[in-house]
This record gives C-alpha cells, structure tokens and sequence, in this order.
C-alpha cells in the first residue's frame, strides 16, 4: 500500500503514483525524494528518473536510463511516477528532411540545386512521362531566405527548363501552409507515405520462399524477379545508400498474385542489400493505395511522414489526366 506519511510536493504526498511490479520491463518516469537535500524553495529536493523499470522488489525500483548506470530507488522515497509509451525506434527519429534525402539515389540523371534546405529537382533525361519525385522542389526544411524568394527561385528554376513547377511538402507543415497561402493547390493525387523498416528485423519476419527469385546487381542497385518462361511474373528494384536501401518498383503480374511472390522477391533484395552493409529500408507507397499498405506494414515498415504535391494554380503538367 502506498506510504502517505512522507515528504510532500504540490501537495502530493510520497507513495501515491501508479507504479508498483506490473510496470517491470516498462518505460516508467519516476519523481523521487532526494533525501538529505534541500530544494529551491528551501523545501524537499525531488529529482525525476526516466528509463526502463528494471525490477519492483524489497523495497527498491530499479530503473535503466538510456544512458548510464542503473538507479536503485527505496520505494518509499517515490514521490510520483507512471509508465510512459516506448521511446520510438531510432530510425523513425530520423527528421524528414534527412529521411526524403536518401531518394535521391535512385536517379542519376537529375539536377539538383539547393535552397537553403530546399531541393530542386529536374530530370534532364527523362524517360516516358515526368516523374514528380524528380522533377518537383523538395520544400522542406528553412529555405534560407524569405519565403516569397524562395518561391520565386522554384518558379525560376523550372521556367529556365521550360516545364510547370512543383514542390513536394511534408503534409501538414508550416511550409505547405505557405504555398497553401501563395494560391497553390495540391494535385489531389500522389499524396505518398514515407515507411521505415529494419533490414534486420524484416528479414527475421519473412518466411522461407519455395521460389526461385534472379538476383541482378551493379554496383548500389539490384532487380529482384520471378520468371515464367521468358517474362517476369513478380519484380522489385532496391537502390543502396550507405547503410540504408530503398525498395521500388514492386509489380506482380494479376494472375500471378497471392503466391508469396511479392515476399520473396522482397526477401531476396534485403539479403542482397544486408550484404552490402544495409541497416534501414525505406519506401513511399501512395496513401490511396490500401492493399499496398497493408503488404508492406505486414512485413514490419511503418510510417515515418506524409508528403503531397503542390503546383500552382495554372499548371497544366501537373493536372491529373
């Protein structure tokens, strides 16, 4: 039973908080007594302990900060505490900013041009239609200088190359705010999620596939397939950047799917791309995309941010068909 004889603090009392052994082996913050020690206020000194409770037993908590040894508290002395949620994985504590910077590798054909954090982006050999990813602004992050500059560098920049701007925004910021407020309007289409994994973690999680996959790799980049005669039934691509990979291009072929063909030729790029020194994976997959979702969050990823796409108001590249 909580000890409500001790030293109080706001008018709490020692003893009254919601821990006790059902919080062994979760995150906890723990308010204790320092006792001996006086505080600001010529009162009581409190210090607070955040970590993982490590063990609730005769009389002590034993708590694990992030950093540094273990810290033993005598019950008694616990002024306040409660489990608090697990700290996120570091990889989902990469800024966006950063996280959106590892797509670059996946073309080599691209000008790029900076803007403080800005990006801007242009395919100067672009096969097929334009692709926005390479031919728009990444607008995230402090540009530098005055926003009403920064737009009129996006605009000059792509007027010099002849085609329509286009900006890429983390949904929600105060930059898609701005360009909100500057009169431009999102596509309404390609609105993407940015999803993270663990190489380590997906490759444990993926079963064992009775398919043979071809592996083709060159230097960063591999493609992963299932063939069928002399045409591929299931492929993906994966791009390495240092110790992150980036997994594009999934297609299987409609009559093909519910076979484990996605999985395996997943499964096959993260070996390939865990050789190479690969720690993190990462993809965008298209927030309309459901059943693409649902695979990938399957498999282990998760979502890191949003990002949409921002034209003005007269483009007519970026209009959907």
């Amino acid at each position: 039973m909580p000890d409500a004889s001790g030293p109080q603090e706001n008018g709490h009392e020692a003893g009254q908080h919601l821990l006790g052994p059902h919080v062994v082996g979760q995150r906890v913050v723990v308010r204790r007594l320092l006792r001996g020690e006086t505080g600001p206020t010529g009162g009581p000194a409190f210090t607070d302990v955040l970590g993982v409770c490590l063990s609730w037993t005769e009389g002590t908590c034993v708590v694990q900060p992030e950093t540094g040894a273990a810290v033993r508290i005598a019950i008694t002395d616990i002024v306040s505490g409660k489990p608090v949620p697990p700290r996120p994985a570091a990889r989902l504590r990469v800024g966006v900013r950063d996280a959106e910077s590892r797509t670059g590798g996946l073309w080599t054909t691209v000008d790029r041009e900076p803007v403080g954090d800005w990006e801007l982006r242009s395919d100067r050999a672009p096969v097929g239609r334009l692709l926005k990813r390479a031919n728009s602004c990444l607008a995230i992050g402090d540009p530098g200088r005055p926003f009403p500059e920064a737009l009129a560098a996006v605009e000059t920049f792509y007027a010099d190359r002849g085609r329509d701007p286009l900006v890429q925004v983390e949904a929600g910021s105060a930059v898609e705010e701005a360009f909100a407020g500057a009169g431009w309007q999102p596509l309404g289409y390609g609105e993407s999620d940015f999803l993270l994994a663990s190489v380590a973690r997906l490759r444990r999680s993926l079963p064992t596939s009775p398919h043979t996959v071809e592996l083709s790799a060159d230097g960063v980049r591999a493609v992963a397939s299932v063939d069928a005669g002399c045409d591929p039934v299931a492929e993906a691509q994966a791009t390495v950047d240092g110790d992150w990979v980036g997994l594009h291009g999934l297609t299987v072929d409609p009559a093909h799917r519910r076979r484990g063909l996605a999985t395996a030729v997943v499964g096959e790029l993260l070996g390939w791309a865990a050789e190479q020194g690969a720690m993190t994976a990462w993809l965008h997959v298209e927030a309309d995309n459901a059943g693409g979702r649902a695979f990938w969050e399957a498999l282990g990823f998760a979502v890191h941010h949003t990002c949409r796409y921002y034209a003005p108001r007269t483009s007519a590249t970026w209009r959907r068909p």
